[in-house]
């Protein structure tokens, strides 16, 4: 399987919260190219603001493997993680992170300045499906305007 086709399931995810009127970001959790976890933002569903698409994949992630740590893993997002999630992907010790769309206005890099405040041993790829996932959320915001 390819970036591509997983950042497509995490789309699936984005998707999903777009629906329920929840910011549009979707991620899942890959293992020996399989699909150990799935995410979307729920903050609005569960009143809940840490209630990120990434952070509800980790713990899924957790739970299914049974430990605190990803170091195999590869976490896939549709959009910059913020800087709650990088913490919390740093903290997972998660092996490689891909997201699509930069996010100028609540990255990670906004907030601290700093391109990888991730574990020194995750990979980093950016820019898989960048226009899909940077249309998307751009959809959303301009509804609500």
């Amino acid at each position: 399987m390819t970036d591509e086709y997983y950042m497509q399931m995490a789309y699936r995810e984005a998707q999903k919260a777009f629906d329920e009127g929840e910011v549009p970001v979707g991620a899942i959790v890959v293992m020996n190219d399989k699909i150990i976890a799935r995410g979307y933002n729920q903050v609005e569903k569960l009143n809940d603001p840490t209630a990120h698409a990434e952070i509800i994949a980790l713990t899924s992630a957790f739970n299914f493997i049974g430990a605190k740590y990803l170091p195999e893993a590869t976490l896939y997002v549709t959009v910059e993680p913020c800087l709650m999630c990088a913490g919390a992907l740093y903290w997972a010790k998660v092996g490689r992170i891909v997201w699509g769309a930069d996010d100028e206005k609540n990255g990670h890099k906004r907030i601290t300045g700093v391109n990888f405040p991730f574990h020194p041993k995750t990979v980093i790829t950016t820019g898989t499906m960048r226009q899909e996932c940077a249309e998307l959320m751009k959809s959303f915001f301009k509804a609500r305007r």
